[in-house]
């Protein structure tokens, strides 16, 4: 019996001296320390030892608890949550795009590029591991096209929060080098230090806050209604939506998260939004706070006053229970409750000037 106790003990060491190690790889990034810990405590947003969102959320509001929606979420079978061939997709020669012409292109989930007044800016690049491990969160076939090495010099490369779908340790380090200035909340920076990035390439904003990038240039950090986090502690750093004020246009980009307040805030705040990319996919009701349900789509448009929407957070991953062409057909029924102008682009088609202005 003593014998079967040790093993047992042996084993249960071995399992945590293994978790420690995994989650201990530079990929999962750093949680704030010194300087920085000490301005995250000081932000009216960070209370009883984490972020809060504007409103209370509730994170999981399915009525069997977390347990019950992980087993939904396993277990549960959804007809089309992957496509059954390749997802059609474009290969654009990136460089080749004039820098005077103001474009933008969409990679899949979240990542796309906008080129706008001169400056290239690059947002929540995800070309290598959307997971802590390569066999979870694999791409839909026909949209992992795009690579690091496929990406022009980017100006500023912004980030909307830490998760491993927003946040790619082997993009962004790979990128590093051609990369000017990093923007992102409150916190994430020390991820960026962690990896190698010097403080001055940091641009590290709470809620509220704007910073210069360049002459003409100007971003604001703004509220989303989310939540963060890559390793076992969450709510560390801060998740954010951010708007850019180039010379001539203003563009939102909303992050990750719900319905809520903020958005008609921000729309009269700035008034004139020219493109507005909101986040349409990843939902289910079993967290209907923390990502956008369908039916909000419209009112995020008419909230935010924006002249054209582009939406994403699709078409590349299935993280939730729904068919994956799903958020195309509400992107595409959209237009028919918005006065806003719905873009609906394929994987690396470049959208234009007269698209965005």
């Amino acid at each position: 019996m003593r014998m079967i106790i040790w093993i047992v003990l042996v084993v249960i060491a071995v399992i945590v001296a293994g978790v420690l190690v995994f989650v201990n790889q530079p990929s999962f990034g750093r949680l704030p320390r010194g300087e920085r810990l000490e301005r995250i405590k000081r932000s009216p947003h960070y209370r009883d030892g984490q972020f809060q969102n504007l409103h209370e959320t509730v994170m999981i509001t399915s009525d069997n608890g977390r347990v019950g929606a992980m087993i939904d979420f396993l277990f549960r079978r959804i007809e089309g949550l992957r496509p059954e061939k390749a997802v059609p997709a474009v290969k654009t020669e990136l460089r080749a795009i004039p820098l005077e012409e103001n474009v933008v292109v969409w990679f899949g989930h979240s990542s796309y590029l906008i080129q706008t007044d001169g400056k290239r800016i690059l947002v929540d690049p995800v070309f290598c591991m959307a997971s802590p491990v390569s066999f979870i969160n694999k791409p839909f076939q026909g949209t992992d096209i795009y690579k690091p090495e496929n990406m022009p010099d980017i100006d500023y490369l912004v980030i909307s929060h830490d998760h491993w779908d927003h946040l790619d340790y082997h993009t962004v380090v790979a990128l590093k080098d051609r990369i000017g200035k990093v923007v992102c909340g409150l916190g994430v920076g020390e991820h960026f230090e962690h990896w190698g990035f010097g403080k001055e390439r940091i641009v590290e904003l709470d809620w509220f806050e704007d910073a210069w990038l360049d002459e003409g240039f100007t971003i604001h950090c703004l509220p989303a209604r989310h939540f963060s986090g890559r390793g076992m502690s969450s709510n560390q750093s801060l998740w954010a939506s951010f708007l850019v004020e180039s010379p001539s246009r203003k563009i939102y980009m909303g992050g990750d998260g719900g319905y809520d307040t903020h958005f008609a805030e921000i729309g009269k705040r700035f008034p004139g939004i020219d493109l507005a990319v909101i986040e349409n996919g990843q939902y289910n009701e079993n967290w209907k706070y923390i990502h956008v349900m369908p039916l909000y789509l419209a009112q995020i448009a008419k909230d935010l006053g924006a002249k054209k929407v582009l939406t994403v957070h699709h078409s590349k991953y299935a993280l939730a229970k729904h068919p994956w062409d799903e958020p195309v057909k509400n992107a595409l029924k959209m237009k028919e409750h918005t006065s806003s102008e719905v873009i609906v682009p394929t994987i690396g088609e470049i959208i234009r000037d007269s698209d965005v202005e």
